[in-house]
């Protein structure tokens, strides 16, 4: 695309150059053609059961920014926020370090596919009132990282009954929403909230980012989208100390207005994400290891609990540093995700090429059937010592009966 766009990589427009108009102080609200673009492209990911207005939207640097900013307005230093687990190590810094805001997980687990219940949800707000601590909402990923998975529309309707029920916020990180490529399909919390005929709730907040869905991180595009106009108005304000900058938007609402364009890059990046999702599957597979099924992101949630020297956190990193170290594969341990099961582990796909996820599956395998058999060495080993411990045993105990007949 941005070969055979040069027009807008130049900074210019119908041929002439708008490079000093884009170099000028702009609006902190941003440039209208962008904001305008950015909405529609949201929406077409969504299937366009939703609409956005680009009044509500507020332009941050990244999603990282959106998350904090959300954080200073809705939140005072010592409040806490609920986060479903496993969540991405990162809000760890970015809704606390700066904000003073506190975390109270809401622990799900493996054995229903680490779904949100109530009784989870119940129990974490529970949880946070005995530490005095004044909950003012949820903060969850859709889809969710690291799972890779979508929520259900239970689950997300359990999320605005609680909220509502509680009179506290919740704020969707949407950031993945473009990279779904299987199904179910992916609910937006606006889609959810539009059924519910509660569309204008001014109570939950949607952040968004085009650094996973256009794999742009380094281009610093980030969005806060509220119905409540006092968050709004707070966000913009802070926005100045994370600006998009104006060359920026003007080359994106280029490409994001470039509908044939926009509809062919998601339907191509979706396909090649299933492609290299069932390729890591597979690979693993193959080594006997097994994956959350997922349908979403850049990532699977990985099983390889079986391969612990024992259920503990301890084993998990013990583990975690052989693969590092002897395999050469990066990933991350599940307990930096606040997993309460050891054994977890994510593991990036998209981020590498056919041929280096195909020698990594290689070394994968051959590291787990060098833990294989040494697990099997050292079962023989002890089975060959009860052995001759209970030998031992009946020969003593024979020689013994012997010695008192005598």
């Amino acid at each position: 695309w941005l070969a055979k766009n040069p027009e807008a990589v130049g900074c210019k427009r119908d041929g002439q150059s708008i490079f000093r108009e884009l170099a000028l102080f702009q609006d902190y609200h941003g440039l209208p053609a962008f904001k305008k673009a950015l909405v529609d492209f949201m929406a077409e990911i969504r299937g366009n059961k939703v609409s956005f207005e680009p009044n509500n939207i507020v332009l941050t640097a990244g999603a990282t920014s959106a998350n904090e900013t959300l954080m200073f307005c809705l939140a005072e230093h010592g409040d806490a926020f609920l986060l479903p687990t496993p969540y991405y190590p990162g809000f760890d810094r970015d809704l606390k370090w700066r904000t003073g805001v506190q975390i109270v997980p809401i622990h799900c687990t493996s054995s229903n596919c680490f779904r949100i219940t109530a009784s989870a949800i119940e129990e974490a707000y529970q949880q946070a009132q005995k530490k005095n601590l004044t909950v003012k909402g949820i903060l969850i990923t859709n889809p969710s990282n690291p799972l890779g998975t979508t929520m259900t529309r239970p689950e997300l309707n359990l999320l605005i009954n609680f909220i509502t029920d509680k009179q506290i916020h919740l704020i969707s990180d949407e950031i993945y929403s473009g990279t779904v490529f299987n199904s179910p399909s992916f609910i937006s919390i606006m889609e959810a909230l539009k059924d519910m005929n509660m569309e204008k709730n001014n109570r939950v907040h949607i952040v968004y980012s085009l650094s996973k869905d256009l794999g742009l991180p380094g281009f610093r595009v980030g969005a806060i989208y509220s119905n409540d106009p006092t968050v709004v108005s707070a966000a913009v304000k802070m926005s100045s100390f994370g600006l998009v900058s104006s060359q920026t938007q003007y080359l994106l609402s280029v490409m994001l207005s470039d509908k044939k364009f926009r509809n062919h890059y998601i339907v191509k990046n979706q396909n090649r994400l299933l492609k290299r999702q069932r390729k890591l599957v597979s690979g693993l597979e193959k080594s006997g290891i097994r994956c959350l099924e997922s349908n979403a992101g850049l990532f699977c949630w990985v099983d390889m609990r079986h391969l612990l020297s024992s259920d503990t956190f301890e084993a998990e990193m013990e583990l975690w540093e052989r693969i590092i170290y002897d395999v050469k594969l990066n990933i991350s341990p599940g307990s930096s995700c606040h997993c309460n099961e050891p054994g977890w582990f994510r593991v990036c796909f998209a981020n590498m090429s056919e041929d280096a996820l195909e020698l990594a599956m290689q070394r994968l395998k051959s590291f787990v059937g060098s833990i294989k058999k040494h697990n099997h060495q050292e079962s023989e080993k002890l089975r060959k010592e009860s052995h001759i411990g209970k030998w031992i045993f009946r020969l003593s105990f024979q020689s013994f009966n012997e010695q008192d007949q005598r």
